[in-house]
Formats: structure tokens, C-alpha cells, sequence
């Protein structure tokens, strides 16, 4: 079973939750930008949020089954249809041998997922089967290719209350060993600053603008090279603040002002050119507990999911519908 390719946007991946343990070699994570939408699709269908989806950046395509297929819209909110009917973002639903969905451009966010009952079967790379295209490994999706899809046997037509996370906002941040080197008022600056996200952003990160002085820290050309992780903060020569994502490199001499939670990281990857971003301190303790709310309400998404009951002002085609299956006399 697998779903054909028609047409994609430029810039289309397979992403699961990444793979872990290889820094030492040189191979950063990768894996979905918005990991939460991983786990919201995942509860849509019923199955592991280990199950790959493609990742969408910015913009969808056409998609035809090839055999009946259970598919699930999560992330980045965009139009979409199956055989020309729209379809509502954040649900599931079932598709028939020769259906066609099409996915359009993002209306909010920038990260859209297509998911599958049984995910997508592409090769396994050290655990993982995430493209990571700055380590050669994968490669983006183009039209013609056939993506295998895995056994399913969950229930569809179930929806999801969105989280709001695609118009930038407040990200919360931790203290790194690098803190200490911008001094009180450069933090300060740097917590009451309004940051607007920039054009230079990819899946390696994602560059912030502002319109006061950039930042720097003191001694910073003497940093040596050490271990990134997404999340991090780097401060660049010309002091404006590029926030990691899943593709980022392993090592760097940038200095570091903080570092992003990764509760907070979904909405980062989701804040549009433009959107605007603050940040604020957490404590350790205030970290931790905040990350394991975070993991809680990953576990918990099952149970907010809810059938879906379409409103009949939204279906254009209502009257080629059956409303009336029988009737009975009214003295009966």
C-alpha cells in the first residue's frame, strides 16, 4: 500500500521524533520541527507517535490512494480536500483506492504534517527513518514518487482541539554555562526586547530581528567550539539571536544566551517571517516541571480526541446528501 505523489511543495521530508545518541559523530537529532504535532496526529489515528509523517514546509500537494488509506492534518493549519470536498485541519479521516487529497499553502505557522494509519515505511537510518538533509541522509519527496504506507487498523473520522501555537509569542529559556558572559544589562535588554522572526530560517534555525543594538558577549571571539543542541540561542557577530532547530550542527563558538525548553520549541519552529517572539527566564526546577507537564499532556492526548461532526453549513454539497433514510407515520 502506498500513497502516490502527484505534485509537493519544494521543501517536503519525512520526519519522525529523530534519532538520538550521535552527537559525538557529528549527527545532530532531526526528526519533525513541531514534535508536538507528531503526537497530535498519532492520537488522531490511535497509533505510536513513533510512526513517520511527512513534514510539509510552507506548502502541500496532491496526494492519490492507492488502496484504502487512513490519513490525519495536523501542525501548520492549510487548505485542504479530498476530491475537491475541503476537509477540516486538525481531524482524520478515510480515503478510497484512487481518492485525491490536496494540501495547499499554510495559512498560519509553517509546518504542516500528513499522516498515515501505519506511517510512512520509508528506510530505516540508525533507528530513524527522518530525513536530515544537511547530513545527506534522505532526501525531499517529489512528485512521482510512491510512499509506503505500513499496516492500520484504527478508527478515522476523529478530531483534535488545535493547540495555539502559530503566531509566534513567549518562549521560556534556561540559563546555559554561557550566560554569565553577557552581563546583567545585556540580559535584561535582551528579556524586554520584542524579536521579530526573519527570512533566514530553515530546519537548522531560525534568524531573530530586532530594531536596538545587536548583543554580544564579553570575550566572545575566545569561545572555543562545543556541543549545540536545538534550542540553543547563538548570538552572531552581527548580535542578532538565531534559535536552533532539529538539523542544527553538533558544535559552534557562537556565544550562547539560553537555551529554548523543548515544550517551547513547537511554537518557535511554528512563528511565521514576522511573528513576534519574547523570552523568559525559568528556573531548573521551573524547567523540570514544566517538561514534565508537557510529556503528561503528550499522554493525554488520546483522550481529547472526539468524533468528528461536520456543520452542515460547512459541507457545499449538502443536498446531494441522503438526510432521510425512512419515515414512519405520526401516529405510530
Amino acid at each position: 500500500m502506498s500513497l502516490l505523489v502527484h505534485q509537493i511543495g519544494p521543501a517536503c521530508t519525512i520526519q519522525d521524533q529523530g534519532r538520538s545518541g550521535y552527537l559525538d559523530q557529528g549527527l545532530s537529532r532531526s526528526g519533525a520541527a513541531d514534535q508536538l504535532a507528531l503526537h497530535e496526529g498519532a492520537a488522531l489515528l490511535g497509533q505510536s507517535p513513533d510512526c513517520a509523517a511527512l513534514e510539509m514546509a510552507g506548502m502541500g500537494g496532491t496526494f492519490e490512494a492507492t488502496q484504502p488509506v487512513s490519513i490525519a492534518l495536523t501542525g501548520a493549519p492549510m487548505q485542504a480536500s479530498i476530491d475537491g470536498v475541503p476537509i477540516v485541519w486538525n481531524a482524520s479521516f478515510s480515503m478510497e483506492a484512487g481518492q485525491k487529497l490536496t494540501i495547499g499553502a499554510a495559512n498560519q505557522g509553517n509546518y504542516g504534517y500528513l499522516h498515515v494509519g501505519g506511517g510512512f515505511e520509508v528506510p530505516l537510518f540508525l533507528g530513524s527513518r527522518s530525513a536530515h538533509l544537511t547530513a545527506n541522509v534522505g532526501r525531499v519527496v517529489q512528485a512521482g514518487d510512491r510512499l509506503p504506507v505500513g499496516p492500520y487498523s484504527g478508527n478515522t473520522s476523529m478530531k483534535l482541539r488545535p493547540d495555539d501555537r502559530f503566531s509566534g509569542g513567549t518562549l521560556r529559556v534556561l540559563a546555559s554555562f554561557q550566560t554569565p558572559l553577557f552581563d546583567p544589562e545585556t540580559l535584561d535588554r535582551f528579556t524586554e526586547t520584542a524579536f521579530r522572526r526573519g527570512a533566514r530560517a530553515n530546519r537548522m534555525g531560525m534568524q531573530l530581528e530586532n530594531d536596538g543594538e545587536g548583543f554580544a558577549a564579553k570575550g566572545q571571539l575566545n569561545i572555543l567550539s562545543d556541543v549545540i543542541t536545538p534550542g540553543d540561542i547563538q548570538m552572531t557577530g552581527t548580535g542578532n539571536p538565531f534559535i536552533l532547530l532539529p538539523e542544527c550542527q553538533t558544535t559552534g563558538g557562537y556565544p550562547r544566551i539560553a537555551t529554548v525548553l523543548p515544550c517551547d520549541l513547537p511554537r518557535a519552529a511554528q512563528t511565521p517571517a514576522g511573528g513576534q517572539i519574547k523570552f523568559t527566564f525559568v528556573s531548573m526546577d521551573e524547567a523540570v516541571a514544566l517538561h514534565a507537564t508537557y510529556l503528561s499532556d503528550l499522554s493525554r492526548l488520546r483522550a481529547r480526541v472526539e468524533p468528528l461532526v461536520r456543520d452542515p453549513h460547512d459541507i457545499p454539497d449538502l443536498l446531494s446528501y441522503q438526510l432521510i433514510s425512512g419515515m414512519i407515520s405520526g401516529t405510530e
